[in-house]
């Protein structure tokens, strides 16, 4: 699908035009054509068909829209296409746009198309690992990952001196080191941990940092981090916390 270029057609106000569009066109039910018929109006002509090619059967539902791309035909020409999501399937939505005057107008019928499926992900290689410095290292990130879910004064020991992070402050509990990837290295190196967090109840995460009631958790979340660690004397201690990026372990 062509980009967006640098011609005058303003393409980021198009696409906030048409996914505030779309978020009512993609919504039919037929209980509520009247809604819907006067929510359309600002977006099209005067003359338009009111349903704009709807005969007020059936029910549909769109959820998660985000503006996909912009295909630029001219200064006052474009296709805006936007991602949603409707049940279990993504699709995308095409909408012509005409632009004049600083005002908009939806320039003729949109167009459904299927999402790209997902990608193949290539498998890659594990590095090395050093399984030494694995077994060195799960007790303290264990004692980290607990204290960063918790919030608790503990979490400055598992940290690298003048380091601070935040914390989920009792958000969530810590409930397992589920793997470690150390590849080998120096004092200092980059690893890969997958943790498995608490989920509370559902009721809203206390503000008081190690408040979480480990009773209250009735799900379990697994998640994937990358770490810099550095050693000092005969300990680890963590220098930097990010998403993984990539499946680990």
């Amino acid at each position: 699908m062509p980009a967006a270029t640098g011609q005058a057609f303003p393409s980021e106000r198009a696409s906030a035009f048409a996914t505030q569009f779309a978020s009512i066109y993609l919504n039919m039910k037929s209980e509520e054509l009247d809604t819907r018929s006067r929510q359309l109006a600002p977006y099209l002509q005067s003359d338009e068909d009111p349903q704009f090619g709807w005969d007020g059967y059936g029910r549909m539902f769109a959820a998660n829209l985000q503006p996909f791309g912009v295909e630029v035909v001219d200064s006052n020409n474009g296709v805006v296409t936007l991602a949603f999501q409707s049940g279990a399937r993504r699709f995308l939505l095409s909408v012509p746009v005409y632009y004049s005057g600083g005002r908009f107008v939806v320039s003729g019928r949109p167009a459904l198309l299927p999402a790209p499926a997902p990608a193949d992900l290539p498998q890659v290689a594990q590095p090395e690992g050093d399984e030494a410095a694995e077994a060195e290292l799960r007790p303290q990130l264990q004692g980290f990952f607990k204290a960063y879910a918790d919030g608790s004064s503990d979490l400055s020991r598992y940290l690298v001196a003048g380091k601070s992070l935040p914390s989920f402050g009792g958000a969530f509990t810590f409930v397992e080191l589920k793997s470690v990837v150390v590849p080998v290295g120096g004092a200092t190196r980059e690893i890969q941990a997958v943790v498995v967090w608490g989920v509370p109840t559902g009721a809203t995460p206390s503000a008081t940092p190690g408040a979480t009631d480990p009773s209250a958790v009735s799900g379990r979340l697994e998640q994937a981090y990358r770490l810099t660690v550095e050693k000092q004397g005969d300990k680890w201690y963590v220098e930097d916390i990010r998403g993984a990026g990539r499946a680990v372990g």
